[in-house]
């Protein structure tokens, strides 16, 4: 059965809708960097999406190919993952989407060193007939952070966000937004094929010691 690390890393992937505090070790990412509003058609977000999963897909079939990485093991891709923020704002500001800066995500198997994301850039990028120089090799270790489970709407996350700062405060920290700590959300529904009130996402914040 292949890895699920939804399944496997359920404290980072399926936390409970209540908050939670949580120490989040390093992990790898393929990543695309971009800004503006995500709901733009055929806007950047949407070409960004379609850099990550062509990496991300390139190396998990890979071991159908003639390229063997070393240390591989069939696993679920993992889901899509957002880094977001505005400059002079901290965390979100959900009425100027137009504001955002993002780095869009996810997450890679530990397995997969630099030359083989390189090989699965150029391999990517041979197969679609499109520039995928955008896609880089992200390692990021978030540290402390509250998180939550939020049900419904991307415009209804500010109640969940509130709910996330009370109780943080209420366990004596205080938010640590900066340059390497953002505000992040982990998609863990497909929002073409899912009803507004049904997604699913995890809301994380950084937060340290008050």
């Amino acid at each position: 059965m292949a890895f699920d690390y939804k399944k496997e890393y359920k404290e980072f992937y399926l936390p409970p809708r209540t908050p939670t505090v949580v120490q989040v070790p390093r992990m790898n990412f393929v990543a695309v960097r971009g800004q503006g509003d995500p709901n733009d058609e055929g806007g950047t977000y949407q070409q960004a999406l379609n850099l990550l999963y062509g990496v991300a897909f390139t190396i998990k079939m890979s071991k159908k190919g003639a390229r063997q990485i070393e240390g591989y093991f069939d696993y679920v891709v993992p889901p899509l993952e957002g880094f977001w923020w505005q400059d002079g704002v901290d965390g979100v500001d959900y009425a100027r989407k137009d504001l955002f800066q993002w780095i869009s995500a996810i997450r890679l198997p530990d397995f997969v060193g630099r030359d083989d994301f390189d090989w699965a850039v150029a391999e990517a990028a041979a197969k679609k007939k499109a520039d995928f120089s955008a896609a880089e090799f992200l390692s990021l270790e978030e540290g402390l952070c509250v998180q939550c489970m939020h049900i419904g709407p991307y415009d209804d996350e500010p109640a969940t966000v509130e709910l996330m700062h009370e109780h943080l405060e209420r366990e004596g920290y205080e938010l640590d937004f900066s340059q390497e700590r953002r505000h992040h959300e982990i998609y863990l529904s497909d929002a073409r094929r899912t009803a507004p009130e049904k997604l699913r996402t995890v809301v994380r914040h950084p937060i340290r010691p008050r």
